[in-house]
């Protein structure tokens, strides 16, 4: 360690501080957003379930391949069992907050978290 602060130039340190002032700014905005209030899952053409955020359950939901075991918890909503190959949608963790979505595109499950966001951000991405 003591090398590698001997090599740097004081232009890769304010780098280096640029950075870790960054990401600590970003986790804290991230900490700060509001929890969502209720899970949708659609499997693209229709609403399969919906229920409270704040009240723990378990449900199977079907697709395509078999069943999806969907959990609500302390944490959020997190897919726990899948039976899709690669279970990508099960390694998504859990989803809390408004916008948070965890998605099962073999067995064609979307569950995404709704709720209030900030009046200030009407959109996430513009494209053109």
């Amino acid at each position: 360690m003591k090398f590698l602060l001997q090599r740097m130039s004081l232009a890769d340190r304010l780098v280096v501080l640029a950075l870790l002032l960054a990401g600590l700014c970003g986790s804290t905005w991230v900490a700060a957003a509001p929890p969502g209030r209720r899970v949708v899952v659609s499997d693209g053409s229709r609403v399969l379930f919906t229920a409270p955020l704040d009240v723990p359950c378990q449900v199977d939901l079907p697709g395509p391949l078999g069943e999806t075991r969907l959990t609500i918890g302390a944490e959020g909503a997190r897919i726990i069992a899948s039976p899709c190959a690669l279970k990508v949608c099960m390694g998504m963790g859990p989803a809390h907050r408004p916008g948070d979505l965890l998605a099962c595109l073999p067995n064609r499950i979307l569950v995404q978290v709704e709720g209030e966001r900030e009046a200030s951000v009407p959109y996430d991405l513009l494209s053109r």
